[in-house]
């Protein structure tokens, strides 16, 4: 590490704070504005506005779009650097344009690493208390936790539901399947399901229990109402609003496994999930390549060209993994794909503008 290469490093690291602090301001009170009617209507209490709702949006606001703020922050100070002719002495110096390239890579490693460690572990658990909190005080309404599911619970043991209700814990439509090999033994069906949270068993209404007996004959049972245990729980039926962003990355991996093992189809969005948090922090890399390429040079515009083609390629960028990640979700696109297609795309947009880029 040589001094300028502290001191593009302190540039850098500084800039990014600066930017990302300015915004979340900015967020924050746009925030407040559009829902401090929903505060008021509802009676938030102005500590839990602060320590539940705000403390924990900042961080996950500033992840969400960290790649974002990276580009400015690199297209701003990198663009003055070129405009005082610091870019030019330090080339004329013997300094190659790769050689340049290091403590910008190293300030990116430095913001990534943060980046994949406030997504994985440290954001969820926050993103828990500020979900519950918009869901009591700023949402109006409940979505159905699920609908249409069939998963396979155990070896032979397969479960159907028409709907589930994720905030009563509540199902209808019931139908518990068993069979021996391709044979069907025995068959549960009940109008409505509901866990009991006390004993962590399940009360069906309505119920009917058909049995396949050996000489193909029905042993057929009902009643109004059954306590039973089922080896499914609520938690495998979550999939209202942004619950996967709940789980750290442990949490998901297990979740993931355990659906596809149950046959589960609809995991699309935990999925994406997964590999969001691992290419978002590496697009820091792939906004900074472009970013130093972009704004090394003079041209005529100023300063003010450089920042709003980097605005423009930021919100390109975006778009870009808003309609990936929708096809992806719609089964259209291979998870994996959508989510790296952007940082595909613009790496090789960053390679044309390097070897663009004056040396």
């Amino acid at each position: 590490m040589k001094k300028i290469d502290f001191y593009i490093l302190k540039k850098f690291l500084g800039t990014f704070v600066f930017a990302i602090t300015l915004i979340l301001a900015v967020a924050v009170v746009f925030d407040f504005t559009e829902t401090i009617d929903n505060f008021m209507e509802k009676g938030a209490p102005f500590k839990a506005i602060v320590f539940d709702y705000y403390q924990n949006f900042i961080p996950y606001f500033a992840n969400l779009f960290t790649p974002l703020f990276v580009f400015i922050a690199v297209i701003f100070f990198t663009s003055k650097m070129a405009y005082n002719s610091e870019i030019i002495a330090i080339l004329s110096s013997g300094v190659s344009f790769r050689r340049l390239m290091y403590p910008y890579f190293l300030g990116a490693l430095v913001i990534s690493v943060f980046s994949f460690w406030l997504g994985g572990y440290v954001i969820p658990p926050a993103n828990v208390v500020r979900l519950r909190f918009e869901d009591r005080y700023v949402n109006r309404g409940h979505k159905a936790g699920a609908e249409n599911i069939h998963m396979q619970i155990e070896p032979g043991v397969f479960v159907y539901m028409g709907n589930y209700y994720s905030y009563n814990d509540k199902g209808d439509y019931f139908n518990l399947e068993k069979f021996d090999g391709k044979v069907l033994k025995s068959k549960l069906s009940a109008r409505s399901i509901k866990y009991d949270t006390i004993t962590g068993g399940w009360t069906l209404r309505d119920y009917t229990i058909r049995e396949i007996m050996k000489d193909g004959t029905q042993k057929i049972s009902a009643g109004r109402k059954l306590d039973t245990v089922i080896s499914i729980k609520p938690d495998d039926f979550k999939e209202e609003r942004h619950y996967y962003e709940m789980m750290n990355n442990d949490e998901l991996n297990d979740y993931i496994a355990e659906q596809q093992r149950r046959g589960v189809g609809n995991v699309e969005a935990f999925i994406i999930e997964k590999y969001r948090r691992i290419a978002n922090p590496f697009a820091a890399f792939i906004l900074t390549l472009i970013g130093v390429s972009l704004a090394s040079r003079k041209i005529r515009g100023g300063m003010g060209l450089h920042i709003g083609i980097g605005i423009s390629l930021s919100f390109a960028y975006i778009m870009f993994m808003t309609i990936s990640t929708t096809f992806a979700i719609s089964g259209s696109m291979n998870p994996l794909l959508a989510v790296w297609l952007p940082n595909i795309v613009f790496t090789m947009i960053g390679v044309v503008l390097y070897y663009r880029a004056p040396k």
